[in-house]
């Protein structure tokens, strides 16, 4: 079904075996069994990979933005010709439900076609000094980048990440999680088939001790992309850093989605059920994982909520059902352990908990009444469990939302217009919601404030991730 016995790294426009020949097992979270094994690329591998996207920069950043837009174009409806193939592939490397991988191949697709537009439209300013001067900027490529991907998105991430550096006029070398590589390859592949240039793109899967840690380093690469834990990307960013490459850092996040007491409450619990339980079981770090709920409404919204998801199905991803497994026997254990902890502090969850299942599968899972204080209101947990606490009034709720070390997403329903704007300019995260969970797409900047990153993702915003701006100066009378 769409998967090869082995896959190769991709390099220089080929595949190839690692260096020292070792494999990764690549394991199906629904049934705990080998998928596949991938090539696990080391040090000297991202060696001949930065090297193949050097010896290709001056190429590919001289061609016409248009060329490069056509291209990319070109890549974004192959990736979409490929569309199931892709989610299969997605579906069985990362357990995740076939129609949220659908999803994210359609997002990835998306950011090529987006990007392509983008391409031939970056500019600088001109800059007024007297009639002496002409004075004006440009923006360049940073030259050789590196994207770090996670295993919770990564075909979407690959897109988001990936499509702005090449638009932009990179090179890119890619490191898939170990976890979840396949999609980068056969992305890449699809890359090649559509004319991208020999050496253009790279992937090379491999362990993060092994080849994230020489690839963050590597002193030919001008530009580090890092999405994934805060313990990693600040261990990302130092290393980066010590060569003074560009670094942009998108990490974890705790946001909440607080309701008021003249809120659309259906509305709430289909957004609070949509962000966290049903993507990619609360393994995506703009999930909606804490619930702040005015006191009025608490038990109204308690058993509705419950009520819906007590609904929602579990199962392997290829049945598609609501909820999918995590990720690998780590992730559960990880995910166990919160929910073993809230079991003691609070008793029994609302409803749910970790089945005694074939598969890395915990049921969603609502503990009430939770201290704010406490490590499951505090902590990212990356799983379907959702915490809730109640507050008095929108100065509670503010201070709540604020007090954690996260600061990516928060989301309020009312339907109090003021005290919305109040909220999105007093709240400190990247991205606010109004009414709705997950407003926006590849359109639109994200990343976050505190322990949640450094720099923007998406949107415009990404293209300063990839460029730097030259100032050019003229005396024209002289």
């Amino acid at each position: 079904m769409d998967i090869r016995n082995e896959y190769r790294l991709f390099v220089d426009g080929n595949q190839v075996e690692s260096v020292t020949g070792g494999r990764l097992s690549i394991v199906n979270p629904s049934t705990e069994t080998e998928l596949t094994t991938v090539a696990a690329g080391d040090s000297r591998d991202v060696d001949r990979a930065v090297a193949a996207a050097r010896e290709t920069l001056a190429d590919w950043r001289s061609r016409p933005p248009a060329e490069r837009a056509e291209l990319l174009a070109d890549v974004a409806d192959r990736i979409r010709a490929a569309r199931t193939e892709l989610a299969n592939l997605e579906t069985l490397d990362t357990g995740k439900p076939r129609s949220q991988a659908l999803a994210d191949v359609d997002g990835c697709a998306r950011a090529f076609e987006y990007y392509a537009g983008i391409a031939d439209k970056i500019h600088g300013d001109s800059i007024p000094l007297g009639e002496e001067y002409v004075d004006y900027t440009v923006r360049e490529p940073l030259g050789v980048t590196a994207q770090i991907i996670p295993w919770n998105y990564p075909i979407g991430i690959f897109g988001r990440s990936v499509a702005p550096a090449l638009a932009a006029g990179n090179t890119a070398v890619v490191k898939p999680a170990e976890e979840a590589p396949l999609s980068s390859v056969r992305v890449a592949e699809i890359a090649a088939d559509a004319g991208l240039p020999n050496g253009v793109l790279n992937v090379v899967p491999g362990r993060g001790d092994e080849a994230g840690a020489a690839l963050s380093s590597h002193p030919d690469v001008d530009g580090v992309s890092f999405t994934g834990s805060v313990e990693t990307g600040r261990q990302v960013g130092k290393a980066a850093m010590e060569h003074l490459a560009h670094v942009h850092l998108e990490l974890g996040g705790k946001s909440p989605l607080v309701v008021f007491g003249d809120a659309d409450l259906d509305a709430a619990i289909e957004s609070a059920v949509a962000g966290l339980f049903t993507s990619n079981a609360g393994q995506i770090c703009s999930g909606a994982s804490r619930l702040l709920v005015h006191e009025d409404v608490h038990d109204a919204v308690v058993e509705q909520l419950a009520a819906r998801v007590e609904s929602l199905t579990v199962g392997p991803g290829m049945d598609d059902p609501d909820v999918g497994p995590l990720i690998s026997a780590d992730q559960l254990d990880r995910v166990a352990s919160y929910v073993d902890a809230g079991r003691r502090e609070y008793g029994a969850p609302l409803i749910g908990g970790v089945p005694d299942w074939t598969g890395y599968f915990v049921e969603p899972t609502i503990f009430d009444d939770v201290d704010h204080d406490s490590r499951l209101a505090q902590e990212e947990i990356f799983g379907p469990v959702l915490v809730v606490t109640t507050f008095a009034d929108e100065t509670e709720a503010i201070e709540l939302t604020n007090d954690v070390d996260y600061g990516l997403v928060a989301g309020v329903f009312t339907e109090d217009l003021r005290r919305a704007h109040r909220f999105a300019r007093d709240v400190h995260a990247g991205q606010i919601y109004v009414n709705e969970w997950f407003v926006g797409g590849i359109e639109t900047p994200f990343g976050g404030y505190d322990n949640s990153g450094v720099g923007r993702e998406k949107g415009l915003s990404a293209i300063e991730n990839y460029t730097q701006k030259k100032n050019v100066g003229i005396n024209i009378n002289r």
